[in-house]
């Protein structure tokens, strides 16, 4: 058990939702993220048999009597159920033999993402939820358990949008030293130097490329993999190319395709697509790079010092965290003109648009929010405003419908 206090987490009420509405509920994130603990926190733990697959006597259990293994209790909370994915064959068969179904009868924790995994060849369409778990945001970090307030940029007038940010109890802090703490609840909560964190996340990388990935695919070469991973984290929001990744790695392209859909699938690895109007156009534009924790990034990238991607990706992954908070969930993206303009991020809701540009800068200029007006002058009906976040403390409007604001005070 852990000895920190168990702090609340934005995606419990989802969660409690789900198990109140579905016969299964998945809930999946990386390793570390906090999932079994989650789980086996009050109220999802009440009446229920907790049991894993990380056990090789209960992996043994589900692979060779999957059927009686599911009915050892009348709630069971199955974690790392990926190690075993011919097991949703049986649990969609118990669950269809049950009349009426039982909502809440089977919580199922991965880490890996079922909907990717290859190997998962039965579908629990009508059957199940699927919740997602990030690493923690800030302000789950800070005990409040919630993501920034994303969602209050889309209720209230952009005039009260001041105010808004005003309002908040928060402190000034330094974006660099939040990047090194890392989302993940060890680094985060119980370990308080770099150095210590360091030694964390080495053990992390070696668990995920000996033990972990190997339960999803043959990686015939794990060397290569980790150079990929370095190469990736190198390549913080920047465009998904295969081409020059596989040229500056020497690894063939194909194999390139294969470990990055890997990284994904196993919630390593953003993709974050295009925003385009056109829907279908945002499938074929090339998506942007970024991890699943903005920490253990720049530990794999072997840099000095983290750089204003990673600040970046910390804003993303509290956007991220935001929308799987919510049902229907909203969507973001990043926007990009043939010209070269560009916004980070584009969150949509409900047909509504927020345009969202990071700078690491203390002071940023006016040509800073140069993408901001092009996309609100594009998406003048759709586009509720611009918000250009950055590393200083003052929070002024930069022009009509753009308001720069201190990013702390955002996340």
């Amino acid at each position: 058990m852990v000895d920190y206090p168990i702090l609340p987490r934005a995606a419990t009420g989802l969660l409690k939702n789900a198990l109140n509405a579905f016969p299964v509920v998945v809930l999946m994130g990386a390793r570390q993220t906090g999932k079994s603990t989650l789980a086996q926190s009050e109220p999802f733990s009440r009446q229920r048999l907790y049991l894993t697959l990380d056990d090789l006597g209960t992996h043994e259990r589900a692979r060779i009597a999957p059927e009686d293994f599911l009915r050892g209790a009348e709630r069971l909370t199955i974690d790392e159920v990926q190690r075993e994915p011919q097991l949703l064959r049986s649990i969609k068969r118990v669950i269809d033999e049950s009349r009426p179904r039982q909502a809440g009868r089977h919580l199922l924790t991965g880490s890996a993402n079922l909907l990717l995994m290859q190997r998962v060849s039965e579908s629990l369409a009508g059957r199940a939820a699927y919740v997602n778990l990030w690493p923690m945001t800030r302000r789950e970090r800070m005990g409040l358990g919630t993501t920034g307030i994303w969602s209050d940029f889309f209720t209230a007038s952009p005039p009260d949008w001041p105010d808004l940010i005003e309002s908040g109890d928060t402190t000034p802090v330094n974006w660099r030293q939040e990047v090194l703490r890392s989302g993940y609840p060890t680094p985060a909560l119980e370990l308080r130097d770099d150095s210590s964190r360091s030694l964390w996340f080495d053990g992390y990388v070696r668990t995920y490329l000996e033990r972990d990935l190997q339960s999803l695919a043959v990686i015939d070469n794990l060397i290569d993999f980790r150079r990929l991973m370095r190469a990736a984290c190198r390549r913080l929001g920047g465009l998904a190319n295969q081409s020059e990744i596989s040229r500056d790695t020497m690894i063939p392209r194909t194999t390139v395709n294969r470990y990055l859909d890997l990284l994904e699938t196993s919630f390593q690895l953003v993709r974050l697509p295009a925003f385009a109007v056109n829907r279908t156009k945002r499938l074929i534009k090339a998506p942007k790079l970024y991890w699943s924790d903005p920490g253990l990034a720049f530990w794999l990238s072997a840099e000095n010092t983290p750089k204003g991607a990673h600040l970046e990706n910390m804003v993303l992954l509290d956007l991220l965290a935001w929308k799987d908070t919510l049902s229907p969930a909203p969507e973001v993206f990043y926007w990009r003109t043939a010209s070269g303009q560009e916004v980070d991020f584009v969150a949509e809701q409900k047909d509504r648009l927020l345009a969202i540009e990071v700078k690491a800068t203390a002071s940023p200029r006016h040509k800073d929010g140069g993408g901001l007006r092009l996309f609100r002058e594009e998406h003048e009906g759709a586009c509720v405003g611009g918000l250009l976040l950055h590393g200083g403390s003052d929070t002024f409007w930069m022009s009509e419908g753009i308001l720069c604001a201190p990013w702390w005070k955002i996340i």
